[in-house]
């Protein structure tokens, strides 16, 4: 008797997708009813930035996306149903920002995410 293979996490396409700035690819690794949350200098732990499927997922990466910066994804890890990556931004001024992503999977893809960021003050 066989386990039947659980797809798994495309980190390849998440660098790409990063590191290329495309919300849609980066889109792509989501689960239509995917939840963030975001914990910086302006949502505080206490009370994060929620976002609730694809289309306000969407309407964050665009966001983020169209800003005059670079990403790069400085490592990931994927074990089993969980995956955590550090990314790191600058804006066009020098501004430097630094994310840490953990991620729950669900069939290889993006069902909750947690995302802690600190910027240059």
């Amino acid at each position: 008797m066989g386990t039947a293979a659980r797809p798994s996490f495309d980190t390849e396409t998440l660098r790409r997708a990063v590191e290329g700035q495309s919300p849609e690819t980066l889109l792509s690794l989501y689960t239509d009813d995917a939840e963030i949350r975001v914990v910086n200098r302006n949502a505080q732990p206490s009370h994060p930035k929620v976002l609730h499927g694809r289309s306000e997922i969407t309407d964050m990466l665009t966001d983020v996306y169209n800003r005059d910066m670079t990403h790069k994804l400085e490592a990931c890890v994927v074990q089993g149903d969980r995956a955590a990556y550090s990314e790191s931004c600058e804006y066009a001024d020098g501004v430097r920002v630094m994310s840490e992503s953990m991620l729950t999977l669900r069939d290889g893809r993006i069902a909750r995410q947690i995302i802690i960021e600190a910027w240059d003050e």
